[in-house]
């Protein structure tokens, strides 16, 4: 199945820095099926954008424990990630090339491995009137890998952590 996904997003990413390759429709992500149902996209939406992101999750000691700031991470348009397509940040905002922006808040996770930090579906709070994250209104954060917050407690208060992640982004909007 993971190769199945992988096989159809490196085919969806080919083209995708702004223009389809074709006038085909290309397919949705597909959650596999379980525990992680409640992430698929809505019906009436269709891909618009998937990218690759690989960065950090930050984190903040606050003397207790250790507190999501956000991620920094790099958004590349296959999984080789050598074409860099945007920027992912706090909000959480992703920032494309052609300066297109969208904000998600998330709706619904779903932690399909311990190890990695949750898999989202998130809705676009606001998103761009062009580029490709125009009329975005549903996000999908899929495929993770690290990320979690340190298991060990901070030394001071305010003490920053930066913990490597990767992950997939799916990105929808209205038919």
């Amino acid at each position: 199945m993971r190769n199945h996904l992988l096989f159809t997003a490196a085919a969806l990413t080919l083209g995708f820095g702004g223009a389809r390759g074709s006038h085909a429709e290309p397919p949705s992500a597909t959650v596999p099926q379980g525990e992680c149902d409640s992430l698929q996209a809505p019906t009436g939406t269709e891909l618009a954008a998937h990218y690759y992101a690989s960065g950090v999750q930050i984190y903040r000691w606050s003397d207790s424990t250790w507190t999501l700031v956000g991620p920094d991470a790099v958004l590349f348009a296959e999984p080789g990630r050598e074409r860099k397509v945007g920027t992912h940040y706090a909000g959480p905002t992703w920032e494309s090339a052609d300066g297109g922006k969208v904000v998600g808040a998330t709706a619904r996770r779903c932690v399909p491995d311990s190890g990695a930090i949750p898999w989202l579906s998130l809705r676009a709070v606001s998103s761009a009137e062009s580029g490709i994250f125009r009329r975005v209104t549903f996000i999908q954060r899929l495929h993770t890998a690290g990320g979690l917050a340190p298991s060990a407690p901070g030394r001071a208060v305010g003490e920053e952590a930066r913990v490597r992640y990767t992950a997939e982004y799916f990105f929808y909007r209205p038919r």
